[in-house]
């Protein structure tokens, strides 16, 4: 594994990076769901924005609107707020580290969490080395496992591109990775409940 050198030229100029991916279910183009980074490694914003949208003829028969925003100090979440409206069942995420925990606040109650958290901060390979990880969805805190699968190519902007696989389960369900091999996040897949594969492809 490359996991002892990570790459953080991302970050290393204090500019917004951006991941602007177009979603598809299986070969159908449903929406999109990006992602844009801004401020000093130790100080860096996350704002996240996904909208899903699959149609049955003329009717809407699933729809997904999410939104989050997120502090960070370095590798460690500091705060979050989310919002989510999965076809109309809704969620609100809200947690901040104060005094030496990160106190978490969901539609299920209250709960403290470990000082320094991740969420599924696929842009950080840093989270490729977690065993839990924060649902900024839900805001469920989930065991993970990922593991390094091999080397392979997958389509960045039509072009093919070396990219390191990995492969994250949980008890729910199955996400696979590809990073270039600096450790920059290019792509992702996961596997649904009925079969079916949602992808993250730039375009």
């Amino acid at each position: 594994m490359l996991l002892a050198s990570l790459s953080w030229h991302v970050y290393a100029d204090g500019n917004a990076d951006n991941w602007n991916f177009k979603v598809y279910i299986d070969d159908k183009p449903v929406g999109f769901h990006n992602f844009t980074i801004d401020g000093e490694p130790n100080a860096r914003k996350l704002k996240s924005e996904a909208r899903f949208d699959v149609d049955f003829y003329i009717f809407n028969a699933y729809s997904y609107r999410h939104q989050s925003n997120e502090r960070w100090n370095g590798d460690c979440l500091s705060e979050i707020n989310s919002s989510t409206n999965d076809n109309g069942e809704k969620f609100l995420v809200q947690g901040k580290t104060v005094q030496g925990s990160f106190d978490l606040a969901i539609p299920k109650g209250q709960f403290e969490l470990p000082s320094c958290v991740m969420t599924f901060a696929y842009w950080n390979p840093k989270m490729l080395t977690q065993k839990r990880l924060l649902n900024p969805q839900n805001g469920e805190y989930v065991n993970v496992d990922i593991k390094p699968i091999g080397q392979e190519t997958v389509k960045v902007k039509g072009e093919s591109l070396p990219a390191l696989h990995y492969r994250m389960k949980t008890d729910k369900f199955l996400i696979d990775l590809w990073y270039s091999p600096d450790q920059r996040w290019l792509a992702l897949d996961s596997t649904l409940e009925n079969g079916r594969v949602i992808h993250y492809r730039m375009e």
